[in-house]
């Protein structure tokens, strides 16, 4: 869209646009005192949990770092945005992953790439960029996990998400350098890995943040977290059990895969299961008899749907060598 167009442009009250965040300021010198809107901003392709490109797997990294040609990175649509008074602010393209539209990737890869988060609702990174300064919570985001056995004494970069104002990092106590914080932007060191615990320290107005990555073992149990602890017995009122990983120390996998099989019981069904891999042509529904799904770097999950009966509705999830505990809603 060039500026030499005319007409429409010089009645409406906004003027919108779809990813031509850098011929923006173009437009408002000639249209002074047009407030812009960005329609369509966004587009950054993402993969959860993937910090390396995979043109095998069809994935790509969960850094803010690739954009189709017509679209951008999140900061450098939101830099513009936030910083010029004349944009009113922007919708981003997507907030989930969905079915269809694949990108960057064609088939056998099912699903775009565009979201915030991924088609289960589970955050990728550039979530908590978002979340930085879109909310007046206190956000300090780690990035990626850290279990890299392949990777000994090789460089990984690090990114750190947050609103605070300064960032300390630490491996295993001892410090890789502080540093300010851009805003609408995050850090990132190149970090030599080894195992451990990877630690971030902030302060934000006088208030020390902390949140940390550490290595882990070998998933050992299965954790069930259901979205609420009681839904309708209406035949229609449905909840969502998000399944993740601890080690024996209790520290949650995040890149576990085992492969999970669900049973319920009570007046309720099964009706759906996910794990928010693009790739993945498991089954979403029960095949012969048989709910089941794969964990997808650390995650999957399962909606269940409520009879009409009130009572005690209890989903199990088993995996081999794993442990596991039952875990109980109640319908009512």
């Amino acid at each position: 869209m060039g500026n030499d167009f005319k007409g429409v442009n010089e009645i409406i009250p906004i003027r919108g646009f779809n990813y031509r965040q850098f011929a923006v300021a173009d437009y408002h010198r000639d249209h002074p005192n047009q407030p812009i809107l960005g329609t369509e901003m966004g587009s950054t392709v993402t993969t959860r949990g993937i910090y390396e490109k995979d043109s095998i797997h069809a994935y790509v990294p969960d850094q803010d770092i690739i954009a189709p040609w017509w679209a951008s990175k999140a900061e450098d649509w939101w830099k513009l945005a936030a910083e010029n008074d004349y944009w009113l602010g922007g919708f981003i393209w997507t907030g989930f992953d969905y079915r269809g539209e694949p990108t960057p990737y064609m088939w056998p890869n099912i699903n775009s790439h565009f979201g915030v988060m991924d088609v289960c609702g589970f955050p990728k990174n550039i979530y908590y960029y978002y979340k930085s300064w879109w909310t007046n919570e206190d956000i300090l985001h780690i990035s990626p996990h850290w279990n890299w056995p392949e990777k000994l004494g090789k460089p990984i970069e690090v990114w750190v998400n947050t609103n605070a104002d300064d960032v300390e990092l630490y491996l295993n106590g001892k410090s890789l350098g502080k540093k300010t914080m851009p805003q609408n932007g995050h850090l990132q060191w190149l970090v030599i890995y080894e195992p451990g615990t990877l630690q971030a320290i902030a302060h934000k107005n006088g208030k020390e943040l902390m949140t940390k990555v550490e290595t882990t073992g070998q998933a050992n149990l299965i954790v069930l977290s259901p979205d609420r602890e009681t839904i309708k017995a209406d035949g229609k009122d449905g909840t969502v059990f998000n399944v993740s990983f601890l080690d024996s120390d209790s520290k949650e996998v995040p890149d576990a895969s085992n492969m999970i099989n669900f049973t319920i019981s009570g007046d309720a069904k099964i009706i759906g299961v996910g794990n928010g891999d693009p790739s993945s042509h498991e089954a979403d529904k029960c095949v012969d008899g048989m709910w089941q799904r794969s964990a997808f770097n650390g995650k999957c999950q399962v909606i269940i749907q409520a009879g009409k009966t009130p009572g005690k509705i209890t989903l199990e999830a088993k995996s081999n060598g794993l442990r596991s505990v039952p875990t109980w809603i109640e319908s009512k």
